[in-house]
């Protein structure tokens, strides 16, 4: 019998509970590892290298939107990220895969169906939602945004979440534990990558990548 474990990041008690329960009903044995924010999630996904999957809300403390979703896949690579959400319309769904998500699971969803999806993942495809259609195209524009993101390391992904929530790079050094002048180094970057000329800027970018949530 083989032993997996998964991590569930999901800031409402309640729906970890749900996740819980479905993947008690997975065959073997688990390890479950509960994480009620982005922080305590990355920390168990370091802590547990051997993770066999991770259920990511996409709405939890301390990320915006796809911000915690890009630095873990930077991150951790080999680790198989299923998002939940209760923004589940086609266009949200395309960009999680895009950005490097493993499957997609609806909050709506019953538990029998959360539980196929994730062994659906297991198996080592992609789960996405019943009724999801992919027949439309990613605008060109998008899609080179997309691939301009996904360059950018796991610090850097986190900070332009932190940019997005208005945060000054005094605040966003003292939340990361690292000085202002690292932060302004990051800051630097994101910009080369993505090629604008301010955090302005750079936060407008993330939001295209976001509004699809916010609709």
């Amino acid at each position: 019998m083989t032993a997996s474990t998964f991590i569930i990041a999901d800031d409402h008690p309640l729906f970890r509970g749900a996740l819980r329960q479905a993947l008690v009903g997975i065959d073997g044995e688990q390890t479950i590892i509960e994480a009620g924010d982005f922080d305590t999630a990355r920390q168990a996904a370091v802590q547990t290298p051997d993770a066999d999957l991770m259920l990511l809300d996409l709405a939890m403390p301390g990320v915006s939107g796809f911000s915690g979703l890009m630095a873990l896949r930077a991150e951790f690579a080999s680790l198989p990220l299923v998002i939940v959400s209760a923004s589940d319309d086609n266009v949200t769904i395309r960009r999680a895969l895009e950005l490097g998500a493993s499957g997609f699971i609806s909050k709506s969803a019953g538990i029998e169906e959360i539980r196929a999806a994730i062994e659906t993942v297991l198996s080592g495809e992609i789960s996405t939602p019943p009724g999801y259609q992919d027949g439309q195209e990613t605008d060109p524009d998008v899609a080179d945004l997309i691939s301009r993101l996904r360059t950018l390391t796991p610090q850097q992904s986190r900070v332009l979440g932190m940019l997005a929530e208005g945060l000054l790079n005094k605040q966003i050094a003292y939340e990361l534990g690292v000085s202002e002048a690292t932060i302004k180094a990051h800051v630097s970057a994101i910009l080369l990558k993505l090629k604008v000329d301010s955090r302005t800027q750079a936060v407008i970018q993330l939001g295209k990548i976001n509004m699809a949530m916010v609709a």
